[in-house]
């Protein structure tokens, strides 16, 4: 085995421990893939703590999101309730869901949460995992 393949060996091998790291099981992202793979989505277990990460602290009484459209989501009630111009969650329809537009930049071009990375957006297992819920009928489970 000549040096150059031992050392392309070693490489590799790091690579891929730094990619397998990002998912480790106690990974944010590695709970929503896991919600993808399996059936129910429940609110409590995977939206909640999606929302709690990314967008409560706008979505809140005081917060700058409230202020702007009274949109709460601190809890499942004040979510159900919608915002100042109307319902956000359309339970069993993801694709009309102001919900899903917002988080996919297809509500007017306004995209949520603002400001929060590069893309502008919450990475692609969140968004999936929260229309799924929807899509489920938007259980309070």
């Amino acid at each position: 085995m000549n040096k150059m393949m031992l050392v392309g060996g070693i490489v590799l091998s790091a690579l891929s421990f730094n990619a397998l790291a990002e998912y480790r099981a106690d990974s944010p992202a590695h709970d929503a893939m896991n919600v993808l793979r399996s059936g129910d989505v429940s609110y409590k277990k995977d939206i909640q703590p999606i929302f709690d990460d990314y967008c409560v602290s706008c979505h809140k009484p005081g917060g700058k999101g409230f202020v702007k459209s009274g949109l709460d989501l601190t809890t499942y009630d004040n979510l159900m309730k919608g915002t100042k111009f109307g319902k956000v969650v359309i339970p069993g329809n993801s694709e009309a869901s102001t919900l899903s537009k917002l988080l996919t930049g297809t509500n007017k071009g306004l995209k949520m949460p603002m400001g929060l990375n590069a893309a502008g957006t919450l990475d692609r297992q969140y968004i999936l995992a929260i229309r799924k819920w929807v899509k489920q009928g938007a259980k309070n489970n």
